[in-house]
């Protein structure tokens, strides 16, 4: 078996990618925060957190940020509730083009740097946000089943689409990656936690504003 360095990792990435690749698999090697630039296929049904975790994993994986562990920003109800805010590291955190978008936990809850310009996808794209509506459609729901501090909503409402395994029935909270909405409210603003979707098919979270999106974060 021939075993391969970062550089040799980061340079077959960079071929995959084609005209440009090497710049960005360069600079995707030191990313450490992205929004997915697909869903599941199957709306907000990951298989789970651990479902949610290997899609952040397999994407970062195929643009030469394999190296790191990542998690999805994600957080589930019921017994061992899980808190988004617990499952994504330290920090710092920056995107794919070296934009620090939170130094800390506590930053990014409080005032992180999120927003159009900097909520990339993991290939250094914007993602369609609601003032490029049209030409495309508004995909600014990102989903999160958190509370504006990143942690779990109480057993109840569903707010995780049955902790990430639904498709069809029930809702999951989003947030607002480019933080604008149709109010002045803070939750209209807010990249975490703004509104529940409509369902947790993909029809439905595209009629919300969405296309089953994540936010997925480097632990280490």
């Amino acid at each position: 078996m021939v075993k391969r360095g970062v550089g040799s990792m980061v340079c077959l990435a960079a071929l995959s990618l084609g005209a440009g690749g090497l710049a960005h698999a360069q600079s995707a090697a030191e990313m450490t925060f992205f929004v997915t630039s697909a869903g599941s296929g199957k709306g907000a049904d990951f298989g789970g957190l651990a479902g949610a975790d290997k899609h952040c994993q397999a994407l970062a994986m195929a643009v030469g940020a394999g190296g790191k562990t990542w998690h999805a920003y994600l957080s589930t109800q019921g017994a061992g509730a899980a808190n988004a805010r617990d499952r994504i590291g330290k920090g710092p955190w920056q995107n794919a083009k070296g934009v620090v978008v939170a130094r800390t936990v506590e930053e990014l809850h409080l005032g992180s740097n999120i927003n159009r310009e900097t909520a990339l996808t993991e290939k250094g794209e914007r993602v369609l946000a609601r003032i490029d509506n049209p030409p495309g459609p508004n995909q600014h729901d990102i989903l999160t089943g958190s509370m504006p501090e990143g942690t779990a909503f109480p057993e109840g409402e569903d707010r995780t689409c049955g902790n990430w395994t639904k498709g069809g029935e029930g809702s999951a909270m989003v947030g607002h990656h480019d933080r604008m909405g149709l109010d002045a409210s803070p939750g209209a603003h807010s990249w975490n936690s703004s509104h529940p979707s409509r369902g947790c098919s993909d029809a439905a979270l595209v009629s919300t504003g969405g296309a089953g999106k994540l936010y997925c974060f480097a632990v280490n």
